[in-house]
């Protein structure tokens, strides 16, 4: 017998996002296109590809109101976070925007709005990074001070920090405003949705 495949769900719009990471200096921001059908663990791995981190950490989405979802790995639940596995964005984006929370360690605090709808057109490949600015913060650098740091140490290579630093990251210089939305889109082409 013939197993059943899941119907996918027909989409009615795309939605335009705006995800900024808050603090940052240059200010680090991406717009990205995604089907109205997005659930929220899919979002994350799209959000993770359009900032270019690894995605090894714990993540939440939290609305005004105060709801949390977050993995559905149970090696990684929370108490008070609800699985985002079977969640849609358009069900918890009740507002103007929605707080993403990536490695908690380094709080990487994101907000996250809706800034327009587009009727569905096979000319986009989704998700698609259509707009943004700025490199984002390596892993694991510590957060918005440690970002800070990181761009004062990384932009002054007679800093005695400079070599560690750029033999952590792999590259002999750092340009904070740099952006390859080439290389963007090809990890999010990785993505099915």
């Amino acid at each position: 017998m013939a197993t059943k495949q899941p119907r996918r769900q027909s989409i009615k719009s795309i939605l335009q996002l705006h995800i900024e990471l808050k603090g940052t200096r240059p200010k680090v921001w991406r717009r990205v296109l995604v089907p109205d059908t997005i659930k929220l663990e899919l979002l994350h791995v799209v959000i993770l590809r359009a900032f270019g981190w690894s995605g090894g950490h714990l993540h939440e989405f939290v609305t005004s109101e105060g709801d949390r979802y977050g993995s559905s790995d149970p090696l990684d639940e929370m108490p008070g976070v609800v699985s985002g596995a079977n969640v849609k964005l358009t069900t918890v984006l009740r507002t103007a925007t929605l707080q993403y929370i990536y490695d908690f360690g380094d709080y990487w605090e994101h907000r996250i709005q809706v800034e327009k709808t587009h009727s569905p057109d096979s000319v986009f490949r989704l998700p698609m990074c259509v707009g943004g600015a700025c490199a984002t913060p390596p892993d694991d650098c510590g957060g918005v001070p440690g970002y800070a740091h990181f761009v004062r140490v990384m932009a002054d290579p007679n800093d005695p920090e400079h070599d560690d630093l750029a033999e952590w990251i792999g590259q002999d210089s750092w340009d904070p405003k740099a952006i390859d939305f080439d290389e963007i889109n090809e990890r999010l082409a990785e993505i099915k949705v």
